[in-house]
Formats: structure tokens, sequence, C-alpha cells
């Protein structure tokens, strides 16, 4: 493709807006777990880091400032999964946009 034909990058940006469209969609369903204590916490969070479900074992209660650690290291894994999940899908949409041969890396 000539990177100066209008038509051309017009017709292809909107392809790839459409598949933006669709991995936000994906993200959105997508659902990572984070864990923490050897499971004794629980947290789910989906690709658009919203934190759905939290989980905690019964053993996990006794101890309350130990229970909020294990709380925050395991959304932070769940968020970080989400993230890496849905950076990994961009990465994908930004590989497929055709660069002069001057720009690319």
């Amino acid at each position: 493709m000539n990177p100066f034909d209008i038509d051309g990058l017009t017709d292809m940006l909107g392809g790839f807006q459409k598949r933006l469209d669709e991995i936000k969609s994906e993200a959105a369903k997508t659902e990572v777990m984070g864990e923490a204590g050897g499971g004794a916490v629980q947290v789910v969070a989906t690709g658009e880091n919203r934190i759905v479900s939290v989980k905690v074992s019964e053993a996990a209660m006794g101890d309350r400032e130990l229970l909020e650690d294990l709380f925050r290291a395991a959304a932070n894994e769940a968020l970080r999964k989400a993230q890496a999940a849905s950076a990994g899908k961009l990465s994908e949409l930004a590989s497929a946009i055709p660069l002069p041969p001057g720009l690319r890396p």
C-alpha cells in the first residue's frame, strides 16, 4: 500500500477501529484470577480492571491485618493479569499496522 494513499489509509484505520472495539468487548468478558496465601484469598477481575468477585477461606478470617494484606496482594495480581491480557491483544493489533521502512523499529 502506498503510505500516501488517503483512501486506503482511511479504510485501514476503519478496520483497526473495528478490531479495537472487538478487543475492548473481549476484555470486558475476559476474567482472570489472582490468589494470595496459597489460595486463602482469591480475587477475580475483568480485562477492564473491574473486580467481579472475592473469595476468602475460613482460615484467613482470624487475622484482620493478614487478611487485608492477602486481599491487596490477590487484587493486585488479578489486575496485573488483566492488564497483561489486554496489552497482549493491543500489541497484536499494533503489530499489524504497516509502517514505512523509515518508521519501523
